[in-house]
């Protein structure tokens, strides 16, 4: 037999032997994850923050889902001008019924409504709970409008952002996707912001929609963005090819002298996140990582594992979430720049999906996320370095066959 026959059967085989190991250990986390979701309980406080007023805007935080809805609903109840409404995923169930109900009502009343959702993330919501009476303006997002839509790169996004603005005057954003689970049970970040700054996520609704609602009878009027000082939207548009919030998350960090504090649900970075993160750490910045010890996603939870040696080593801190899911997707850093919005550490939401983070520029702001991160702590375990390398072999294993996975996430 050529030696060349050989090595290609050796190849082969070899690529077959990591395909069907990754296959086994994804099959395992797929049940493992089912099981933990019968089995999770709530395990965190809530912490209230007051509102900071920045150049005409009442920003306020909302990190209990239940509190965050009530003041949602509360505000479309009150529209007088228009409602829209952006999720990625919306269940369903009791809150999300709720939700529905009162949007129609408010679209019945007269108030022009718009509804945009991820056609594949909300697969498994009941065909009939994305049906809509005629009032209501939908626009279920799917990637791929036509056949040749599936050969573009671009086209594999998915609309991963979550916004609400009011009569053009309040607008909602952060890591809150729509139900019971994530209202409940989950440790998430939302704000609030009533004033001029909520015209410019209105701003954006209308660009997204205006560039993929198939109804060209109901378009949104342009809204002309505005420069706000110390506040500002980042949003990455996979078909343009613009990642500005990866850009924004970089050119931070490598800003940071003292202190930065992040809190992300899948920890997935690339390398240029991941060195700016540990350029901070030489620097004698005290970085800090709070993710979920078990996240919703047991594979992202086996990939963020690959980074923990790395990141302890090089003297990243990282605390892990105890007892719950934490959703929450915000950074702080030096006392002033804070981030909150919709985008993970990860590949998918920093070079992938449609996103929204915005990006804030106030001590005091600065201050209330950093009392969140510092209660968020108090649910947490730190990793320490010989502990980590003291790990199983099997969860190494595990770590080493999965982690060429990670550009897909």
């Amino acid at each position: 037999m050529p030696i060349y026959v050989l090595l290609e059967r050796i190849i082969f085989f070899i690529i077959l032997l990591v395909v069907i190991s990754q296959l086994v250990v994804i099959i395992s986390s797929a049940f493992i994850t089912r099981f933990r979701r019968r089995r999770a309980h709530l395990s965190f406080g809530e912490t209230n923050q007051p509102p900071v007023s920045i150049n005409g805007n009442k920003l306020q935080i909302y990190t209990y889902g239940m509190d965050l809805y009530n003041a949602m609903l509360k505000d479309i109840e009150a529209a007088t001008e228009s409602v829209c409404l952006e999720s990625f995923i919306w269940k369903g169930d009791m809150i999300g019924n709720q939700f529905k109900e009162t949007l129609i009502r408010k679209a019945r009343s007269g108030v022009p409504v718009y509804v945009i959702f991820d056609g594949f993330a909300n697969l498994v919501v009941p065909s009939a709970f994305k049906q809509f009476p005629s009032e209501v303006h939908v626009l279920i997002y799917r990637s791929w409008a036509r056949f040749l839509d599936f050969l573009d790169p671009r086209r594999l996004a998915r609309d991963h952002r979550k916004l609400l603005v009011i009569d053009r005057k309040i607008g909602y954003t952060g890591g809150y996707n729509i139900g019971d689970l994530y209202g409940k049970k989950w440790r998430d970040t939302h704000i609030r912001v009533d004033g001029p700054s909520a015209q410019n996520l209105y701003a954006s609704f209308t660009d997204f929609w205006n560039d993929h609602a198939r109804k060209k009878s109901f378009p949104l009027n342009p809204a002309a963005a505005s420069i706000i000082p110390n506040i500002r939207l980042y949003e990455n548009n996979p078909v343009q090819l613009t990642f500005p919030i990866r850009s924004l998350y970089i050119d931070a960090i490598d800003l940071a002298k003292n202190r930065v504090y992040l809190t992300t649900p899948y920890f997935i970075p690339d390398r240029y996140v991941l060195r700016s993160l540990i350029r901070a750490a030489h620097r004698g910045v005290d970085v800090q990582l709070l993710i979920p010890e078990r996240s919703n996603h047991l594979l992202a939870d086996w990939l963020a594992r690959t980074y923990f040696t790395q990141c302890l080593k090089e003297g990243i801190r990282v605390f892990l979430y105890q007892g719950g899911m934490i959703h929450a997707k915000t950074a702080t850093i030096d006392g002033l720049w804070t981030t909150i919005g919709t985008a993970n550490l990860d590949r998918l939401s920093l070079l992938g999906n449609y996103e929204i983070n915005m990006e804030i520029l106030d001590d005091q702001m600065a201050a209330c996320v950093e009392a969140v991160f510092q209660h968020d702590l108090t649910y947490c375990k730190e990793l320490q370095l010989d502990e980590w390398n003291h790990r199983s072999l099997a969860q190494k294993m595990g770590e080493l066959v999965l982690s060429p996975l990670w550009p897909f996430l």
